[in-house]
């Protein structure tokens, strides 16, 4: 029953038969697409990262490439840092997703949402499950990424407006964090590297091109833009490179290998302040318990798991200690380097 009311939360509810589906784009972010040369009907994509826990509006311009135009802070999204594997895990997806406007849900419990299309191609491919997973409205999430009832107003409004301007499906990239070198080279040793290098790739293609990358499904692994022209796959390839040689650096420097582990998912920093400040100003927020402290940082290195940062016990290694002082030695460095060059060579 409990596992019921949880799909439904997001699927159908209290607020059947309102108009609130159609409330304008606020005048401020209308001033904001007129300052970018872009107007309401213009192409979007929007793309989402976990750890910092926020959502960017990207809108295509006159020249055919997407510009980011504003970011919002996410006011929940539950589980840890890693793609969606199973109905009930609680976990947020990761990965390319197509929001449709058959998506859009006017009738949510949670004020308002559209729905991601999890399980997806690549999700399907591996005998994922889950289902109903939203961006919606209210603090309070159970795999969904909540924005409160204010932000999934404008935000359904812009999505709806792209749409009516004759857009067939928004992309929605969802990412752990922000694929810069220095969140990549600490969190080199998790379990997720492999899928995370592979969806980097989609990540620079964009970054590098400033338009919609084309995702296909192959082996296993997302694909993205087989038939790009030349000039664009060196540009990526250059990206690519450029980003692991600084991993390397950093690595190389000392950067500590981590693994963030969460009570069950967080939110922007931002209502983390309101929550101390007003207590229950943001409405229902799920497992405000969870939120309080953040993540705890787990160091990860050579020998597997060894420190916990935080309230709980430390996890020992059975590995001799080093004297204290000591660097990472050169044979280790090397390794882990290798180690992370290789990791998104397969499959996950």
């Amino acid at each position: 029953m409990a596992l019921l009311l949880a799909l439904s939360a997001c699927k159908d509810g209290r607020y059947a038969g309102s108009t609130r589906h159609l409330a304008p784009i606020p005048p401020e972010t209308l001033s904001l697409m007129a300052t970018e040369g872009v107007s309401p009907s213009d192409p979007i994509l929007l793309r989402a990262y976990k750890k910092e826990a926020e959502i960017e509006l990207w809108k295509r311009g006159a020249d055919g490439r997407y510009a980011l135009l504003k970011t919002y802070p996410m006011c929940r999204w539950s589980g840890q840092l890693g793609p969606k594997t199973r109905e009930g895990d609680r976990q947020a997806p990761e990965g390319f997703y197509a929001i449709t406007p058959a998506s859009m849900n006017p009738n949510s419990s949670l004020y308002l949402s559209f729905d991601l299309g999890f399980p997806n191609a690549y999700d399907r491919s591996l005998g994922r499950t889950g289902t109903h997973l939203m961006v919606h409205g209210s603090c309070s999430s159970q795999g969904c990424f909540a924005m409160t009832d204010e932000a999934i107003s404008e935000l359904y409004a812009v999505v709806r407006e792209a749409f009516a301007g004759g857009q067939r499906a928004v992309q929605f990239q969802s990412y752990p964090f922000r694929m810069t070198p220095e969140n990549l080279a600490r969190h080199r040793q998790d379990p997720n590297m492999a899928f995370w290098k592979n969806i980097k790739e989609g990540a620079d293609r964009f970054e590098v091109a400033g338009t919609e990358p084309v995702v296909d499904v192959v082996g296993g692994r997302y694909a993205f833009d087989a038939g790009a022209d030349a000039s664009t796959a060196d540009a990526v390839a250059r990206k690519r490179a450029d980003d692991e040689r600084q991993v390397a650096a950093l690595v190389a420097s000392g950067t500590p290998a981590v693994r963030l582990v969460y009570e069950d998912g967080g939110q922007h920093r931002a209502f983390r302040e309101t929550m101390m400040a007003a207590g229950d100003g943001l409405g229902e927020v799920s497992r405000p318990e969870a939120l309080a402290s953040g993540p705890r940082e787990v160091a990860m290195p050579a020998q597997g798991p060894v420190a916990l940062v935080g309230r709980r016990e430390p996890v020992r290694s059975t590995a001799a200690p080093k004297p204290s002082g000591t660097s990472v030695t050169v044979a280790e460095r090397r390794r882990l380097l290798e180690t992370f060059a290789a990791a998104g060579d397969g499959p996950k």
